[in-house]
């Protein structure tokens, strides 16, 4: 019996050893996670290495608390790579963010935060990879953690977005298509040693991850799969903007003034028996905006946003939420909807940075399984992003390198 329960032990052991890390989503107080590139709305964060990184937060306690970093480095799976730390770190990590300042003539009191790497502790990266930054508090318990990737130049990807083959969803799949060529690297059977990642609309959520290639001509590998390298096309995402917060701007239908503001937003409705409508959007990210303010990090205020969408009750076991990248697309208690009976309509509210938004209505289901479709729909038109991430182990490496990185639109989709 002894020994049975010691394999158990060693087995769930080994389990969550090797399980896939999990993104930890923040408090109710953690607000406005993003990462700043070299474009003003969040974004997916893909360096090139020796780039930098930043990470900027919001703490809406106004305890101004202490908050410290930790990095790790992880296999293309997102399982814990064999690296030590001083391998892929130069300088330490679990240092305090001393960035920080209070919100500045603003309703709802915050502490804004701000991290670069490399700093002073924190020298820099020195493998490409996968990457997660954990922040923890100054008991040492976590708060909330993110992914972030680092790529070298050594492989061309070439992207392209196509209709499905599959003739059952030609009208409402996009398919991608790639071509991996080496710069001056030589793959060594690229069926074992070359990975791929495929991101719609940087979502990690619903990236499709070990696709192998289908041909080899000389050094550049070839993806046409029928099915495999698929996704739902969806539709456009629903967006407001809030940037003078004490008018009704776009989307906005009118205002409260209560302990902060209050947007009342237009009531939204059912899109997916609707014929497809081109509106342009930022495929489900945000940006932080607002009028004649010298320093929006700290000055830009926050708002209850009220979103309602007019359907009939669910009564299926099935569940409503307010989907995006302003809380990095999470399922959580915080963004789920609720049936008002006198309204006939579902509704949610969520404490928002002013900004332009994006968001749709997604429903999961009673085994979890989220269905984007199911009341925004799902078009072939649909204008995505699209990223594949390559990644690279030679034989007897010890950690997957990631080589390239390709980006498509499917405006250019094709058949």
């Amino acid at each position: 019996m002894k020994h049975y329960l010691f394999c158990l032990f060693l087995l769930l052991s080994m389990h969550f050893y090797h399980a896939q890390v999990i993104e930890t989503n923040p408090p109710n107080y953690i607000k406005t996670i993003t990462f700043k590139g070299n474009t003003p709305e969040s974004s997916l964060p893909i360096l090139k290495l020796g780039e930098t990184l930043q990470l900027e937060f919001d703490a809406l306690n106004g305890d101004e608390a202490d908050y410290y970093y930790e990095i790790e480095h992880f296999d293309y799976n997102w399982k814990p790579s064999q690296l030590s730390k001083p391998e892929y770190l130069a300088g330490f990590d679990n240092q305090r963010i001393r960035d920080y300042e209070n919100s500045y003539n603003t309703y709802q009191i915050y502490s804004h935060y701000r991290l670069q790497i490399p700093n002073p502790q924190t020298r820099g990266l020195l493998k490409s990879g996968n990457y997660l930054l954990s922040i923890r508090n100054s008991y040492g318990d976590l708060i909330f953690s993110r992914k972030f990737m680092i790529y070298e130049e050594l492989a061309n990807v070439g992207v392209s977005i196509k209709r499905s083959r599959d003739v059952k969803f030609i009208n409402e799949k996009q398919s991608v298509d790639f071509v991996i060529t080496g710069r001056g690297l030589r793959f060594n059977n690229p069926l074992e040693t070359v990975k791929t990642v495929i991101v719609q609309n940087n979502n990690l959520n619903t990236a499709i991850f070990g696709l192998r290639p289908q041909y080899a001509l000389g050094n550049e590998l070839i993806y046409r799969y029928v099915k495999e390298s698929s996704f739902w096309a969806g539709n456009e995402y629903l967006f407001y903007e809030n940037r003078d917060i004490r008018v009704a701007n776009t989307g906005v239908q009118f205002i409260d003034l209560k302990e902060v503001y209050h947007n009342y937003l237009f009531t939204n409705e059912i899109r997916a028996n609707r014929p497809y409508t081109y509106n342009p959007d930022i495929n489900g990210n945000f940006v932080i905006t607002a009028d004649a303010m010298n320093d929006i990090s700290i000055e830009a205020d926050y708002a209850v946003i009220h979103f309602s969408l007019l359907s009939p009750e669910l009564m299926d076991g099935r569940s409503i939420y307010v989907y995006g990248n302003y809380n990095n697309y999470a399922l959580e208690e915080e963004n789920r909807m609720y049936y008002n009976g006198d309204r006939g309509v579902y509704e949610a509210k969520l404490p928002m940075k002013q900004g332009f938004y994006n968001y749709k209505y997604v429903i999961v289901n009673p085994d979890g399984v989220l269905d984007e479709g199911a009341i925004s729909g799902n078009f072939w038109q649909t204008e995505n992003n699209y990223k594949v991430l390559v990644y690279y182990r030679d034989l007897g490496a010890r950690f997957d390198r990631m080589i390239g990185v390709g980006e498509a639109s499917s405006v250019n989709i094709s058949n």
